[in-house]
């Protein structure tokens, strides 16, 4: 199922208004759309590149307004909507682990998640439910968010299509990366 639903959503990469299936699939990612909207965002910057960043932009805002709508879901709707969802995925365990890291962590937590290939529902939804402070949640979503379609758009903008494989097969890594720069940066800019 999950392979037909990946496949449909390449085929919209080539339509007329590709922009906004974009902005669709950012938007649902974030609430209960199980494939990422760097599905669509890698061959649509391949075809266009002068328009990477026009795209990384509509995958940001999309994805943060899908974000508010999943924590509100968590917030207000957990059992007769956002439940459904979480238990669709087989994502209870991830849940209710939100918590347990959440408290170690902080909003640490939720900007690594958003950078990384974990399941940005699941962040959005227990943010809401587990009263995470709403612009916090939103400040820390839209930084990481923003900086994981910048940095695929950056990536196949100056690469091409080269590194659309290696993206593909490698995002974690080359999210993991790209946050250790991230946090090196900060600090050594703070300290030094």
């Amino acid at each position: 199922m999950l392979r037909k639903i990946y496949n449909k959503t390449l085929q919209y990469a080539q339509h007329p208004h590709a922009s906004r299936y974009l902005a669709l699939v950012s938007f649902a990612e974030s609430i209960f759309f199980p494939i990422p909207p760097d599905v669509l965002l890698m061959p649509m910057v391949i075809a266009a590149r002068q328009k990477a960043f026009f795209y990384a932009f509509i995958c940001t805002v999309a994805s943060i307004f899908g974000a508010m709508g999943g924590y509100f879901l968590g917030m207000f709707f957990f059992q007769k909507i956002a439940l459904p969802i979480i238990s669709f995925y087989d994502y209870m365990d991830s849940f209710f682990y939100f918590k347990d890291i959440y408290n170690r962590y902080g909003l640490w937590f939720i900007s690594v998640a958003a950078l990384t290939p974990v399941p940005f529902k699941v962040i959005t939804i227990a943010s809401g439910f587990f009263d995470v402070p709403f612009l916090l949640f939103v400040g820390v979503s839209t930084i990481s968010r923003a900086m994981r379609f910048y940095m695929v758009s950056t990536l196949l903008y100056f690469f091409g299509k080269p590194i659309q494989g290696f993206v593909e097969k490698n995002f974690s890594l080359v999210t993991s990366v790209f946050f250790v720069f991230l946090v090196g940066g900060y600090f050594a800019f703070k300290y030094f």
